[in-house]
C-alpha cells in the first residue's frame, strides 16, 4: 500500500493474498476486485487507519457479503447495496459511520470493504474479526470477547432491507441465514457495528497489510524485493505464513452443493509427484474446514487449510475448484485468539459436526514429519 492509502495498483496484491487467508470462502476475490478498483478509480484512494489509531468515538462499520459463495460469483453485489447497508445501519443506530472494516479478511469480503470506503469516502481499518473467513456470522473475535451482534442490517440487489437485534451471535447467524435464503443465496451484511475502543479490544489488527505482503509473494516478488519463479512461490508463500505444505496432488472427485444457504462438499484428491500413492480428503463449508491424509488428519478448524494451484500458486476457491485441478494444499496456524476454549467452541471441529480432536497444524505437521513423511512435510514443518 502506498503510504497510508490503498490504492486501485494495491488490489490485485490484497485480493490474492486475502483469497488465500480465505481458506478457499469469503466470496470470489476476482469479482470484489474489479468492483473495488472501479470505486477506487471514480472516488480516489481509500485512507487506511491502525486499528490502534481509533478512539472511543469513532463508530466502525464491518460490511462485507452473506451467504453461499456459489451463488455469489453469479448474484454479484451492486454498489447500490453497500451505499444502503451504511444508511440503514446509521439510521438503526443514530451513529455515523467514521470508518468501514472487514468482518473476515478472506477473498471478496476483504475486496468489498474497500469498495465501500471509495463509495462512501470513509477509512477503512487495517484488521478484522476472524484473521480469515469463517462460515458463521458469530465466529468472531467480537463474541470471542462477549459482545453480541448489535443492530443488524440486511440488504439485497431487489431493494429490500432487514435490521435486526438479534439477542446473541447464535440467533444473528440463524437469523440472517434465513433471511439471506429467502434473498435468493447472498446478501449484504452489516453486524457488530461498534465504537472505536470495542473494535481496538477485539480486531485482529494488519491482516489487510498481511494479505497484500502475500499476494505480493504470489505476484513473483519476496519480501525483499527478488523475484520468483512460480515453482517458487507456494514455498515462499509457506515461509511468510509459518505454513505447512501438506499435500500436492490433483482432483479426483468432488461433491459440492448449496445447502442452507452454504456451498458445501468434499474433495478428493490424488497424490502426485513425491505424494504419489496418497490420497488426501477436503471437506468444506464455504470454507475448507477439515484436512486428511490416507485417512489421518493433517489439519482442522480453526487452523487455516488454503489450496493453491500446483503450477502457480494461485488460490483457489471452493466454488471455483474442479475435477482434474493439480493443486497443493498447505495449512497455517491460526490466530491465537481461536486457540481459547471459547475459540475452540466457537469455529472447533466439534461445532460443525467433525468426530475429531483439534490438534495444532504445527504440531500435526512434527508428528508427520518424525514418521517419516513425504519430502514437502518434512521440507516444512522442520
Amino acid at each position: 500500500m502506498t503510504g497510508r492509502v490503498i490504492t486501485e495498483a494495491d488490489i490485485d496484491e490484497i485480493a490474492l493474498g486475502a483469497a488465500v487467508l480465505g481458506t478457499g470462502g469469503g466470496g470470489d476475490p476476482h469479482v470484489g476486485s474489479l468492483i473495488a478498483k472501479r470505486l477506487i478509480r471514480t472516488h480516489g484512494p481509500v485512507r487506511l487507519i491502525e486499528v490502534d489509531e481509533l478512539s472511543a468515538d469513532d463508530f466502525v462499520v464491518p460490511i462485507g457479503g452473506i451467504g453461499a459463495p456459489s451463488v455469489s460469483v453469479e448474484r454479484i453485489q451492486a454498489e447500490s447495496e453497500l451505499l444502503a447497508a451504511l444508511r440503514a445501519i446509521e439510521g438503526a443506530t443514530s451513529r455515523r459511520p467514521t470508518a468501514v472494516m472487514p468482518i473476515e479478511v478472506g477473498g471478496g469480503n476483504s475486496m468489498l470493504p474497500i469498495a465501500a470506503a471509495a463509495l462512501a469516502g470513509l477509512p477503512i481499518v487495517d484488521g478484522d474479526a476472524m484473521g480469515r473467513a469463517f462460515p458463521e456470522s458469530q465466529m468472531v473475535t467480537f463474541h470471542l470477547a462477549g459482545y453480541g451482534p448489535g443492530t443488524t442490517v440486511l440488504v439485497d440487489h431487489h431493494g429490500n432491507e432487514v435490521v435486526g437485534r438479534p439477542v446473541d451471535g447464535a440467533w444473528s447467524e440463524r437469523l440472517a441465514r434465513a433471511a439471506t435464503v429467502e434473498m435468493g443465496g447472498s446478501a449484504t451484511m452489516v453486524d457488530y457495528a461498534y465504537g472505536g475502543d470495542v473494535v481496538r479490544e477485539c480486531a485482529i489488527p494488519a491482516t489487510l497489510d498481511l494479505a497484500r505482503r502475500i499476494g505480493r509473494i504470489l505476484l513473483g516478488r519476496d519480501a525483499s524485493g527478488a523475484e520468483l519463479r512460480d515453482d517458487e512461490k507456494i514455498d515462499g508463500l509457506a515461509a511468510e505464513l509459518d505454513a505447512v505444505r501438506l499435500f500436492d496432488g490433483k482432483v479426483a472427485d468432488l461433491q459440492r452443493q448449496v445447502e442452507g444457504g452454504f456451498t458445501r462438499g468434499s474433495a478428493e484428491l490424488e497424490g502426485v509427484g513425491a505424494d504419489r500413492g496418497s490420497r488426501f480428503r477436503l471437506d468444506f463449508q464455504n470454507e475448507m474446514l477439515l484436512a486428511r491424509r490416507d485417512g489421518a488428519l493433517a489439519a482442522v478448524t480453526p487452523d487455516l487449510i488454503a489450496v493453491l494451484d500446483l503450477a502457480t500458486g494461485t488460490p483457489i476457491t471452493t466454488e471455483s475448484l474442479r475435477y482434474g485441478a493439480r493443486v497443493a494444499v498447505i495449512a497455517m496456524p491460526c490466530h491465537e485468539k481461536w486457540r481459547t476454549p471459547v475459540g475452540l467452541e466457537t469455529a472447533g471441529p466439534a461445532h460443525f459436526g467433525y468426530d475429531v480432536e483439534w490438534v495444532p497444524v504445527e504440531e500435526l505437521a512434527r508428528e508427520r514429519a518424525e514418521r517419516g513423511g513425504s519430502a514437502s512435510d518434512t521440507k516444512e514443518a522442520a
